[in-house]
Parts: C-alpha cells; sequence; structure tokens
C-alpha cells in the first residue's frame, strides 16, 4: 500500500470527483487512491481553512503539503492578487492539483513537486498553512515546521493543523521553541482538531 506521502504511490489510479463548499465558495476538485484523503475534504482541512485569516504581511502564500489542492486552490480562488505556491512529494497530488487549478480557473498559483521547501526556498512567505504529514513521522513533522520558519517573512504566519491525539501538545512546544511561547495560540479547538497559529517575529 503506498502511502500519501511516497513520490510515486504505488496503488492504481481511480480519479474521483469532490464537491467542495469552503469560505462560501463552491469548488469541484479531482481526487485519487495514493494521495491524502481521497474522495472528500478532510475535517482538518476544512477546520484550517475555516480558521484561516490572511495575514497583514504583503507576499506570496505557501500551502505544503498540498494534496490534490484544496487549500491552496480555495484561497487563490479567493485572494486572486497574492500569489500561492503549492507543493507536495507525492507526483500524483502534484498532477491532480495542476488539473484542479486549471478546472477551477484558478491561475495565481505555482505548484512543485517538492520535500517540503527543498525546491521553493528563492522565496519568503507572508503565510505558510500545512496539515502535516503526521504518518511521515515526528522528524519530518519538526523538519517542516523549522523549514517554515526559516522560509516565513519577518511577521509572516504559520498555520497548522493537528490532531490532539497525534501530537498537537508535542507540536506546540517545537513551535514554541522556534517562535517564542507568545508567538503560538490555539485559536480554535474542534473534534481534537487543534489549529496552532505562529507569528514570526
Amino acid at each position: 500500500m503506498g502511502h500519501y506521502y511516497s513520490e510515486k504511490p504505488d496503488v492504481a489510479s481511480e480519479p474521483e470527483k469532490v464537491a467542495v463548499t469552503v469560505r462560501g465558495q463552491d469548488l469541484s476538485f479531482i481526487s485519487d487512491r495514493g494521495v491524502f484523503s481521497k474522495g472528500d475534504l478532510d475535517y482538518g482541512t476544512r477546520v484550517l481553512l475555516e480558521a484561516f485569516e490572511f495575514p497583514e504581511e504583503e507576499g506570496p502564500i505557501a500551502d505544503i503539503g498540498c494534496g490534490w489542492g484544496p487549500i491552496g486552490i480555495s484561497l487563490a480562488k479567493e485572494a486572486p492578487g497574492r500569489t500561492f505556491v503549492m507543493v507536495d512529494i507525492n507526483e500524483r497530488a502534484v498532477n491532480l492539483a495542476r488539473q484542479n487549478a486549471n478546472q477551477n480557473q484558478v491561475d495565481n498559483v505555482r505548484i512543485k513537486e517538492s520535500m517540503l521547501f527543498s525546491e521553493i526556498k528563492d522565496e519568503r512567505y507572508a503565510a505558510v498553512l500545512t496539515n502535516p504529514p503526521i504518518r511521515a513521522g515526528k522528524q519530518t513533522v519538526h523538519q517542516l515546521f523549522e523549514e517554515a520558519y526559516e522560509q516565513l517573512k519577518e511577521n509572516g504566519e504559520l498555520w497548522v493543523v493537528i490532531q490532539k491525539k497525534q501530537g498537537a501538545p508535542s507540536a506546540k512546544k517545537k513551535l514554541e521553541e522556534l517562535f517564542g511561547a507568545g508567538e503560538v495560540e490555539v485559536p480554535i479547538k474542534d473534534k481534537g482538531y487543534f489549529i496552532l497559529r505562529c507569528k514570526k517575529h
């Protein structure tokens, strides 16, 4: 069984249409096997999207681990004046995200195959959003946090969704080490999902 964080999923492709209403927008996507949350919008991703507030800071916004694209595409549709950079290590996810951007007539996105920030380090970001790949392991998740901190602009914000049972308290502790204890807040807890909002100074 291929993991959604594999570069090339080894499960057979089985595309499926997904209708999503989020942040007041009706959008249409295609998902597939071997990609995170096939067939529906993951509840944690929905909580993250509904909680997110656009930063005052100008600049691009990054969606790390974009999957088939619901975060970056829905926000890009809402804010056509912003540039969104969407990445995933999963080749199938990247192809789906590109297809879904076209399908939803979103052209202010750049979508790349990348291990976290490895292919997009040439920019500083006003915000980074992620539903981190918990199953890839704690080391990978913490690496994501560290790279996000490095790539954020001054006053930029990192938004993370993580379940309590999947390590929200330890994630919060790691983020407080990076950003400072006073710069990490939990604006929303919903059905065991924590939204962590971190500001870089």
